[in-house]
């Protein structure tokens, strides 16, 4: 995947860049899903502030930047 396009996927939420778990899968070439199970199964690997939920409002405001 260019670098234009992985720059695209990059979100500023919470003062952060974030990427959505869709779009990190495609990336990683698997479905959602799974990448969020092998997050899960290895959950000690990451940084505390490695994955956090949207609220309503945060998705919300994310769709319309899509």
């Amino acid at each position: 995947m260019p670098d234009e396009v992985v720059m695209e996927k990059i979100h500023f939420i919470r003062g952060k860049k974030v990427m959505i778990d869709r779009d990190l899968a495609d990336l990683y070439g698997v479905t959602t899903g799974n990448l969020n199970k092998a997050v899960i199964r290895n959950i000690a690997r990451f940084p505390d502030d490695f994955m956090f939920q949207l609220t309503k409002e945060e998705f919300d405001n994310l769709i319309f930047q899509i």
